[in-house]
């Protein structure tokens, strides 16, 4: 008689979570790495409350999402960068198959933002990503030919800058993470984390639209500039 692995219990398990349109809307939105209620998600993926809070249950009892009530109002985010890290994986495996010429006028020009700069979970992605990822490169502050890594350089850069890294934590200080607009890594883990978080309350960056997509500001177009060396053209 054969023993079945309880991994592969498991994994099926994962698998039949995530293969569901609603699902799937959900956990994309939720990339944004904020907190969303029921009622926001509902609208977002086209359903009834009462379908998407079914949809959220099994999310949470599955460990991909993490759920917390204010009042009334209930919360859903996801479960940790690890949950957000194999979602962002999958989108990128499935982008090419994807994509689809924009019907409208609106559309077009939330993928063009979403294309030019967003957040992945809690990091830079987009070709706003990129050129971050591509300027700490240059400059000799992150090393991508074994692995993504920050040089000592680097370490003090984040130092100089004033950005605390968590180096704590089980998390990688950095990690590579494949762009699905860009087909290229940029630069996740604990030090894209603190960066996109500094980006954001600095004020260097900011959200814009409902989606994820985020716009460098002026002020951010001179920090990047000063810092690390990129053009403003390369920006917007």
């Amino acid at each position: 008689m054969t023993t079945k692995d309880p991994q592969a219990a498991g994994l099926a398990a994962l698998a039949g979570l995530i293969a569901d349109e609603t699902r799937a809307a959900c956990l994309l939105a939720l990339l944004d790495g904020r907190a969303w209620t029921a009622g926001e998600l509902a609208r977002h993926a086209g359903v009834a409350a009462s379908t998407l809070s079914e949809h959220l249950g099994k999310l949470v009892a599955g460990g991909l999402l993490a759920e917390e009530r204010q009042g009334r109002h209930r919360y859903v985010r996801l479960a940790g960068a690890r949950v957000a890290q194999l979602v962002e994986d999958l989108a990128a495996q499935v982008a090419p198959q994807a994509a689809h010429r924009p019907r409208t006028l609106r559309e077009a020009s939330a993928g063009s933002a979403m294309a030019r700069g967003r957040t992945c979970y809690d990091h830079l992605a987009g070709r706003l990503g990129i050129a971050v990822t591509d300027a700490l490169t240059t400059r000799g502050l992150l090393r991508q030919d074994t692995g993504f890594a920050l040089t000592d350089a680097g370490l003090t850069w984040f130092g100089t800058v004033g950005i605390g890294l968590d180096r704590t934590g089980r998390r990688p200080l950095a990690r590579a993470c494949l762009d699905w607009t860009e087909r290229r890594p940029h630069l996740a883990g604990a030090a894209g984390a603190a960066l996109c978080r500094h980006a954001l309350d600095a004020g260097w960056c900011v959200r814009i639209g409902s989606e994820r997509a985020v716009k460098v500001t002026a002020s951010g177009e001179r920090a990047l500039s000063d810092l690390l060396g990129i053009e403003a053209g390369a920006l917007r």
